[in-house]
């Protein structure tokens, strides 16, 4: 079995392909990707609303489920749950999930792009390195997120949790709030309840 497919049998395990449109994985095409490697974030109306961060590592998405969404302010720090990893497939996804099935609710895909790893000798420190390390800071260009981002574990096993945290550059920005200012689809530019009610 190979790597990735090692590393996407926790997201097989936990969904119905049958019942669920989202992406089974074998197809990974990224049409929109100029660039590689990619980030997606997607915005998730499931029992409560967050927000899917993911990171293109090793040929699968690594995830993060942030709560109150990313900021471009780098005094916020905002919480960052780890989730299992996705198919790259999943990067184009928008939809609705339906009630019952793992992670109900409508998928909406919030911002999208390429990032690049700001250690300073990458090959070195790899992302898979930085993710076991508990530090990672990548350089996202998205089309709502753009500049320095960090991911930082904090505290011990059980204890531990994730921040996500806006690197102070020239791209950060206090006064602007992109997850209430610019809240529809980079994909179509639909809103969350146009996708909910849509029959695609």
């Amino acid at each position: 079995m190979d790597e990735s497919k090692r590393k996407l049998n926790e997201y097989e395990m936990k969904r119905d392909f049958n019942k669920t449109p989202e992406p089974d994985g074998k197809e990974a095409s990224l049409e929109w990707a100029r660039d590689r490697p990619v980030f997606v974030v997607q915005k998730h109306a499931a029992s409560t609303l967050h927000y899917d961060f993911r990171i293109e590592v090793d040929g699968v998405l690594k995830s993060w489920a942030v709560p109150k969404g990313p900021s471009t302010d780098p005094s916020e720090k905002r919480l960052a749950v780890p989730t299992e990893d996705h198919p790259l497939e999943y990067g184009d996804f928008e939809g609705n999930i339906p009630e019952g099935e793992y992670g109900g609710g409508t998928v909406l895909l919030w911002d999208r792009g390429s990032y690049r790893n700001l250690k300073e000798d990458p090959e070195s420190n790899p992302l898979t390195k930085q993710i076991e390390d508990g530090h990672i800071t990548i350089w996202l260009e998205g089309e709502k997120l753009k500049g320095g981002y960090a991911l930082v574990r904090t505290g011990k096993a059980e204890n531990a949790r994730w921040l996500l945290v806006k690197m102070n550059d020239r791209e950060a920005d206090a006064r602007r709030n992109p997850t209430s200012t610019e809240p529809n689809s980079v994909k179509t530019g639909r809103s969350l309840e146009e996708i909910r009610d849509s029959k695609d």
